[in-house]
């Protein structure tokens, strides 16, 4: 299963996903900072599962529904930063669906998250991307999850890994950096947790017109996730 996430950067990179899945084969579309009202319903051969409705910049999951079953979606708005208060860019900081892979009688669980911005403290991330984790485990007891997207968490990701793994999933960086927009912000963003996954391979692909570059995960649920 291939899983693509982008920051699209204020919708600026929308032109790119149809190359981006046509490329890459990808299955699954996560998307961030997405202008959620006009989005297509297909994107390349992935349809629209969700997308969140009251972001000014939104979250959205594409899949390809000849693979998957979407049987459960749920939003979750998360711990405000200031940044958040005033500028009100984002309710709802992540999106997943309960899928069942049609061919393997697998159910697993996708998420699309994007973190505070730069300007709140990692203290923050770290309980939003917790909060995130519990409520992903809810939609479905034991399922293996994968939640992707913009982390912000560019430093001391030692000390956010170590708190992941207290939880139970795994932290995974891609193979090369993924903003590049600021010298001294550069380094990995946008990354994956997961938990029951076999990950394969992130990579890093190409920067497009947003200032995140999309990452491409090579990803198989555990086997005992077979229902």
């Amino acid at each position: 299963m291939k899983v693509i996430s982008y920051n699209l950067n204020k919708h600026k990179a929308i032109g790119e996903l149809d190359a981006l899945v046509e490329q890459t084969g990808a299955d699954i579309l996560c998307l961030q900072e997405a202008a959620t009202e006009g989005l297509a319903p297909e994107i390349a051969g992935l349809q629209l599962a969700e997308a969140t409705a009251r972001n000014r910049l939104g979250l959205a999951v594409y899949l390809r529904r000849n693979t998957f079953d979407a049987l459960e979606v749920r939003s979750l708005a998360l711990k405000k930063s200031l940044h958040d208060r005033v500028l009100k860019p984002a309710e709802e900081r992540m999106l997943a669906v309960r899928l069942r892979d049609i061919d393997h009688g697998r159910e697993f669980i996708v998420a699309s998250f994007h973190a505070a911005p730069l300007t709140a403290l990692n203290s923050l991330r770290r309980k939003q991307i917790a909060a995130a984790l519990e409520e992903l485990a809810s939609l479905g007891d034991g399922l293996p999850i994968l939640m992707v997207g913009d982390y912000n968490y560019p430093v001391f990701k030692e000390n956010l890994g170590q708190k992941v793994r207290e939880a139970g999933y795994e932290l995974s960086l891609s193979d090369a950096c993924t903003y590049t927009r600021y010298k001294f912000f550069r380094g990995h963003y946008d990354f994956a947790t997961s938990v029951a996954f076999d990950i394969d391979t992130i990579t890093t692909l190409p920067q497009g017109r947003s200032d995140h570059l999309p990452i491409l995960v090579s990803a198989t649920p555990a086997a005992a996730s077979i229902v």
